[in-house]
């Protein structure tokens, strides 16, 4: 099937469920374009004349993560789950508070601005606001040629033939150059953002929200640009977003995030076809289905509660609050990500779909002081 059909799946809102791409593997052995430890981002909370801290928001709170050169990773969760600020860490828009990020091997954590300089032709950031991202007061051409100038980089045929080859790959008129971002519709104006993006011929390129903002026709035109120019430029993307439709064509792996947490992480057919954390269950079952007969027998999970402040995170499991599974050990003790099936992780007591094997590894891992693990409990439907 051509890979322009998703299309008509991202009208649909639907998770069909052979429509999709082929992951790509990456080699065994090899070191991954980007990997992140234990990232952690607080945002002190102050208080007086003396700008006491008296709090943080734990924005992400202890991340794992790595992406392997031409794949792309997609991060799903709710509102306020700290995807995005996660996406300015990768990218070094906001400095971590701790932890540690790799780009092809190297550590670029703590790098002041002047070494992170250099590593910006190859770490870019497409904006979810297409355009408060683009400055009114600049033509276009001003705006795509900007790195040009930023990174002293000198083209054979110029700057404004290179701008206007940036405006022709991504589906723009050329001719347009010396136009205004007001005069463009929302989604040519993300076009223009992604045009600027790859205006360096980056590596990696950090999309946050590169479609939220959009009418869901001009929503299947980005993606199907986004995943074109990946296989004509050998991109790697981190796309964030809250749309499990989109992302899942998209995709080679996706991670959950539940309050500053990855709660999962798994190849696109794993997630979608078993996910074993409940909370990824929920949002799977809040996905809209066309299908009349496959609506009727799908099971809605409707969670109860709303998601605890990120100033004073539950204690242990931070999805017990609102998980239909929990027991006495989700609420004192945080469970470890681990591996229960080949490149699946996910962190919870009380996984579904796992192999009994992964069950028994989990349960061993607890402690016996714990006690056995206990099956589904009735839901919230």
């Amino acid at each position: 099937m051509d890979r322009r059909d998703c299309a008509q799946a991202v009208k649909d809102q639907a998770v069909p469920q052979e429509d999709v791409k082929i992951p790509q593997q990456s080699t065994a052995g090899a070191e991954p374009l980007l990997r992140v430890t234990g990232l952690v981002k607080h945002f002190p909370i102050t208080k007086g004349m003396l700008r006491r801290q008296v709090g943080a928001v734990q924005a992400v709170d202890g991340i794992d993560l790595q992406v392997a050169a031409g794949q792309t990773l997609g991060v799903v969760g709710e509102s306020g789950c700290g995807k995005s600020t996660m996406g300015r860490l990768i990218t070094r828009l906001l400095e971590p508070t701790g932890g540690k990020i790799e780009f092809q091997g190297r550590d670029i954590t703590h790098l002041s601005v002047g070494e992170m300089r250099p590593l910006r032709r190859d770490v870019q950031m497409i904006f979810q606001d297409p355009y408060s991202s683009l400055n009114p007061r600049h033509t276009i051409g001003t705006i795509v040629g900007a790195p040009f100038k930023l990174q002293k980089v000198a083209t054979e045929s110029g700057v404004k033939k290179e701008v206007q080859n940036l405006l022709e790959l991504v589906g723009l008129n050329p001719e347009h150059y010396n136009r205004y971002p007001h005069e463009f519709s929302g989604g040519q104006r993300q076009r223009i953002g992604i045009a600027r993006a790859l205006a360096l011929k980056p590596k990696l390129v950090v999309a946050d929200e590169p479609v939220s903002a959009l009418d869901v026709s001009i929503q299947a035109q980005v993606v199907n640009l986004l995943d074109d120019l990946q296989s004509e430029l050998g991109l790697t993307y981190v796309i964030i977003a809250h749309d499990l439709s989109v992302i899942r064509h998209v995709s080679d792996r996706i991670a959950v995030m539940y309050l500053g947490k990855v709660v999962e992480v798994a190849d696109r057919e794993a997630l979608y076809g078993q996910p074993m954390h409940p909370y990824t269950n929920a949002l799977l079952s809040a996905v809209p289905v066309p299908d009349p007969k496959r609506r009727t027998a799908r099971q809605r999970i409707l969670l109860t509660g709303d998601v605890p402040s990120p100033i004073n995170p539950p204690s242990g499991c931070r999805f017990h609050t609102r998980c239909w599974k929990a027991t006495e050990v989700c609420s004192t003790q945080e469970p470890p990500l681990i591996a229960l099936a080949t490149g699946h992780e996910v962190a919870c007591h009380h996984p579904e779909n796992a192999p009994e094997k992964a069950q028994e590894k989990n349960a061993q891992g607890k402690g016996a002081e714990n006690g056995p693990a206990i099956g589904n409990q009735p839901t919230d439907l």
